[in-house]
């Protein structure tokens, strides 16, 4: 019974060890799969390089010349992240990007309804002068 007694005191330390070395390999793996690098925002950029196109074609240099001037440099710089490998500051850049060209372009939207509507405000008032000047005739 001592000879039972000393085995299981001597193999106590070595599973001891053993489920340790496991914790700490599986404590290890987690923290090298939360270190590992975040992927290229692809999707970002792509949807950057679409607005900024968008925009460029509807002629928005016109209207909102800094907002896509301020565009291009942030997807400029949205590359530049990613080749440092900074993909946080990637994807940021990038949605921010987006957000300026799709800026650039409602301003575009809003210039000509403006100007549609200063045009329906200046027929109005020729049309009332015009009746004015013609009361009777009908």
């Amino acid at each position: 019974m001592i000879r039972n007694s000393k085995s299981a005191v001597s193999n106590t330390p070595v599973r001891f060890y053993k489920a340790h070395a496991f914790t700490v390999s599986v404590i290890a793996c987690l923290f090298l799969a939360a270190c590992a690098s975040t992927p290229p925002p692809t999707q970002q950029i792509t949807a950057a390089e679409v607005s900024i196109s968008h925009a460029e074609q509807a002629q928005v240099a016109d209207y909102a010349s800094p907002e896509l001037s301020s565009a291009r440099e942030k997807l400029t710089a949205a590359r530049a992240a990613v080749a440092k490998e900074d993909m946080k500051a990637a994807k940021r850049l990038a949605e921010q990007a987006t957000l300026e060209a799709d800026l650039a372009t409602a301003k575009l939207s809003a210039a000509k309804a403006k100007t549609v509507n200063d045009e329906m405000l200046k027929s109005t008032s020729e049309i009332k002068q015009e009746m004015q000047r013609n009361p009777g005739v009908k």
